[in-house]
Formats: C-alpha cells, sequence, structure tokens
C-alpha cells in the first residue's frame, strides 16, 4: 500500500505554473523598500522562504564541516578499540557500529557533498509543497548543469602528466629568476597560473595549480597559518586572474553576451588592475612568511604526501600536444555539453592506448567537485527572488561591496548572472557587480565555481578538514588588497 501510494505521488504529473516564478511576475511599488519586496515576494510565493532557509541550512553545513570529521576519526579510533576487544575474546562496550557511524561522519564532512546532501530535503520540499511532478521537472528540466559536467571534464584533462609536466616547465621559467627556491616556486605558481586561467579557463588552471602546490608546497609541511593563507590567495588569485578574457572566468562568461564585453573591454577594465592585485597580494604574503619560506627551502619534502606525476621518465613532445588539444578542444566548446563530453570518451581511449606515459586516471576528486557544482546549481536557482532586489537597489560603492559580501553565501557567476537581469544597470553598476563578485571569490569554498577543485586536491594537507572559518581568513587580506585595487581604478 505505502509503495503505491508513492508511486502515484512520483507519477503525479506537475504543476502547470512556472517553478520558480519568473522574477518579472513579482509586482512591487517603485517606493517600495527592499524589505517590503521581499516580504511581498514571501507572502506571494511563501516556498520562498523554506528554499532559502534550507540554502543557509547548507552553508551553515559547510561552516560544520571539519567538526563532522574530527568526529568521525573520533568514532574510527573507538571501532578500532571495539574491534580489538573483539579478537581478544572480551566484552564489546556498545552495539552501536562505529565503523558504520564514523563512515556517516566522514560523508557529512566531506565538503563538496554538503550541497547536494541538501537537495534532497529540497527535492522532497518542493514534491510535498508543489508535487513531485513539478520537482521533476525542475531538475531535469528547468536547470543547466553545463557547467558542472564541463569542470569535471577540464579537471581530469588538467590533472594528466603530460599538462602537469608541461605547465610545470612553464612556471619553472619564472622560477628560474628567484634560483628555483619553494618560495620562487609558491610565487610563481600563484601568479602565472592564476594569470594562465584567462587562457584554458579558471577551472583548468586551479585544477593545475593546486596539484602543483601540493608537489612543491605543501608536501614540506608549511605551519597552518601558511597553509590557511597560501589556500586563501589561490581561490582569491584564480577569482580574479581569469577576467583577462571575456570566456575564461564563471562569473564573466554569465554576463559578456547581454552586456557587449569583448576581449579588449576585459583586458581595459579588468585585466591590467586584476595584475596589479595579483602581484601585490602576492608580494604582502612573501613578506609576512619569508622566514617560513626560508624554512621550508631546508626542509625535504614528504614523498607520500601527495598525488601527481609518479614517474620522471620523458614524455614524447607529440603525447603532450594531443593533450594540450584535447583541453583546447573542451574549453572551446565549454558551452556545448555533446561537444565536450563526446571528447572526452575520444580523451579516455587515447588514454589507454597511450597508458605507459599516463598516470592513473583518478576521476573521484573531479567527480565530487562536479557534484558540489550540481547542488549549489540547484540550490542557487531559488535564490533570485531575494539576491536579484538586493542587487537592483545598490549605488556603485555599496552594490560592488554588497556582490563581495554575497559572494561568499553564493556561487559569484549566481551573482553576476541576477544582476544581468536587472534592467538599464548602466555601466558603472556592471563594472561594480562583477568586480565585486571575482574580488569575493576566494573567500569560502562556495564563492568560484572552481574552488571545491582546489579544495577536493589539498584537502589532505588539513587532517582536520579545511575550516571555513581559517579560510575566510587566510583569503581575508589578497581580497582586500584586490578589492581596493578594482575600486581605486574604477
Amino acid at each position: 500500500m505505502v509503495l503505491f501510494a508513492v508511486t502515484s505521488w512520483a507519477a503525479t504529473p506537475g504543476n502547470s505554473v512556472a517553478f520558480p516564478k519568473p522574477l518579472a511576475s513579482y509586482q512591487a511599488p517603485p517606493e517600495a523598500s527592499i524589505g517590503e519586496i521581499l516580504q511581498e515576494r514571501v507572502r506571494v510565493e511563501p516556498f520562498n522562504l523554506v528554499a532559502t532557509g534550507i540554502f543557509l541550512l547548507a552553508i551553515i553545513h559547510t561552516f560544520l564541516a571539519p567538526m563532522f570529521v574530527r568526529l568521525s576519526h573520533r568514532l574510527e579510533h573507538a571501532h578500532q578499540q571495539q574491534t580489538s576487544r573483539a579478537q581478544l575474546g572480551g566484552p564489546r562496550s556498545s552495539h552501536l557500529d562505529f565503523s558504520v557511524l564514523a563512515g556517516l561522519c566522514h560523508f557529512l564532512g566531506e565538503v563538496e557533498a554538503i550541497f547536494g546532501i541538501w537537495v534532497v530535503p529540497l527535492l522532497l520540499s518542493i514534491g510535498i509543497a508543489k508535487g513531485w511532478g513539478t520537482a521533476r521537472d525542475y531538475l531535469g528540466e528547468g536547470l543547466d548543469f553545463t557547467e558542472p559536467l564541463f569542470v569535471v571534464v577540464i579537471m581530469a584533462i588538467a590533472s594528466s602528466r603530460p599538462i602537469l609536466r608541461l605547465t610545470e616547465r612553464l612556471m619553472g621559467l619564472f622560477a628560474v629568476f628567484g634560483k628555483s627556491t619553494p618560495g620562487a616556486n609558491w610565487a610563481s605558481i600563484l601568479t602565472v597560473g592564476p594569470v594562465l586561467g584567462s587562457l584554458i579557463t579558471e577551472p583548468a588552471a586551479m585544477t593545475i595549480c593546486a596539484l602543483l602546490l601540493a608537489e612543491q608546497f605543501y608536501r614540506r609541511g608549511p605551519s597552518p597559518a601558511f597553509s590557511y593563507a597560501t589556500l586563501g590567495l589561490l581561490f582569491v588569485n584564480i577569482s580574479v586572474g581569469g577576467t583577462l578574457t571575456h570566456f575564461a572566468a564563471p562569473p564573466v562568461l554569465m554576463v559578456a553576451t547581454k552586456w557587449g564585453w569583448g576581449l579588449s573591454h576585459m583586458l581595459t577594465h579588468f585585466g591590467w588592475k586584476a595584475l596589479i592585485g595579483i602581484v601585490v597580494a602576492n608580494l604582502v604574503y612573501f613578506i609576512w612568511f619569508r622566514k617560513e619560506l626560508k624554512r621550508l627551502a631546508g626542509t625535504p619534502a614528504n614523498p607520500g604526501g601527495a598525488e601527481g606525476s609518479t614517474s620522471s621518465e620523458p614524455i614524447p613532445a607529440w603525447i603532450t600536444l594531443v593533450h594540450v588539444l584535447f583541453l583546447v578542444w573542451t574549453v572551446f566548446n565549454a558551452h556545448y555539453r555533446v561537444l565536450f563530453m563526446g571528447g572526452f570518451l575520444f580523451y579516455l581511449a587515447f588514454l589507454q592506448a597511450t597508458e605507459h606515459h599516463q598516470d592513473e586516471l583518478t576521476l573521484r576528486p573531479a567527480l565530487l567537485v562536479g557534484f558540489f557544482l550540481a547542488g549549489l546549481v540547484v540550490h542557487g536557482g531559488l535564490q533570485g527572488w531575494w539576491i536579484g532586489p538586493v542587487l537592483g537597489r545598490l549605488d556603485e560603492v555599496p552594490l560592488f561591496f554588497g556582490a563581495t559580501g554575497l559572494t561568499a553565501f553564493n556561487d559569484n557567476a549566481a551573482i553576476t548572472y541576477l544582476a544581468s537581469q536587472v534592467p538599464n544597470l548602466g555601466a558603472n553598476l556592471e563594472y561594480a557587480v562583477v568586480a565585486g563578485a571575482v574580488a569575493g571569490g576566494g573567500l569560502t569554498v562556495i564563492a568560484n565555481a572552481p574552488n571545491p577543485a582546489g579544495q577536493s586536491i589539498l584537502s589532505r594537507f588539513f587532517p582536520e578538514g579545511i575550516s571555513a572559518w581559517r579560510l575566510f581568513l587566510g583569503a581575508f587580506v589578497p581580497t582586500s588588497i584586490v578589492a581596493t585595487v578594482f575600486l581605486l581604478f574604477r
């Protein structure tokens, strides 16, 4: 009977009313305050409050993720003790299976899984309030998951041995000026890598920079303070480093066509400012941690601390060239799932044919990041009811800081997309919202689409899990520097 009821409910046709409610359908007097607008929108569509409440709980969960990781470690230790006592013939201290609880807590502590986890109560809430057909159609037809799929593919290709070797050599050319010390490599990766993101896209640049930092920096055992400072700096630099072009940074992609922004516009309005911000932020942290960088120069790298290339055997140039062509194909067709996914299938076949020159393909990090972004797409699609009015009522400087602050709680591409829906925004406000969104792209893991990729690759160097609060502190200084540059030269 229960199975029949559930099946009948799931088969119920979707509601003919559009979901979510189109923003243009909300009515409000021109003189209404933001509070009055939001109150009216909740009155018209009470589910707005439910969706945002669930989204807020997911954000709170991201801040609590390290707590679940620590709890999983304690439970795993309790399981080991329980197993040892049982092997010695002693009584079990508990009927609980600590291994199951430890696994559950570890899953709840995976930052990349959090938004996907909270999609479940969201869909159930939509199904209860609107009917399962509406929930199904929203997820299956109302959302575009091209970006998560693209990130999965670009991460897989960018983390291959030939691409890593090529970029490592490229960044090594700049590190030679600093005698290839850990400090020189650190500065080269955090300067050249983010700028390279303007050509190969931010997700690819994040993957490459994170893998190289793991190999050349984190394996040497930096202090927690320096580890978080570097992670925050990486996230901020990648976020602004993709603004030299109009096709590499997700928040720019969302508005470039609609606002008529091309390559020359990005270079003259954003690119050179981003370069200044990156260099100054790197210099500040380089001076701040100069003593530790000197200490790391005499510290041998831990051979088991990172994942990456496992062979020093030379790679034929033609194999590297084919990898670059696969990367170019994926970037060029980033908006066409059929093309870049088809290309990825050919890439997998090529990988198999040249396996002697390849590392083992590990898709787990890329799939987790894709899962994270897909969850963010699902939640973000229901937040326009409050983000739009907030952005539309602010002047230039308040809009800049508003976009920066909102980016900490939502993907910056979603912020700029919603801003593009505001009619007659004006050139100054268009600049303010994009500059603010990219400046704040390093404050949290969810602030910029490529951040989960870096978090996934580098999380092994943070045994207790990456703390959202300490990441925020690590990113605050470079965020302030970049924001100051964008504001001073606006």
